[in-house]
């Protein structure tokens, strides 16, 4: 007998400010709550001098005395261009360093 595969369907929604994960049960989204109970966790990333990687509330909680190393709003320029005139908008707005990668982006 074919032994049968059980499948996850997994939603997304990758916000510029918040973002939020569903998975499928029973033919019903069901929205994975945060470590701290929310439905949706601010997309923010942190990197501590530690070198602890900070995602979501805890990120968003320590910007103001980590923001050079806090990253936030990252979707605006995602995927783009490193010359393309929104990365040169979303550089003097953010306080982390955005720098090219080996393909111009």
């Amino acid at each position: 007998m074919a032994e049968k595969k059980s499948e996850k369907i997994i939603g997304i929604d990758l916000g510029t400010t918040n973002s939020c994960v569903a998975v499928m049960e029973a033919d019903e989204p069901v929205v994975i709550a945060s470590q701290e109970g929310g439905r949706t966790t601010p997309s923010i990333v942190a990197f501590s001098d530690k070198g602890e990687m900070l995602v979501g509330d805890p990120a968003k909680r320590q910007a103001v005395v980590n923001s050079q190393n806090t990253v936030n709003s990252i979707k605006r320029v995602m995927g783009r261009r490193y010359t393309e005139a929104a990365v040169a908008e979303a550089k003097k707005k953010v306080s982390y360093e955005l720098i090219q990668d080996s393909e111009g982006r």
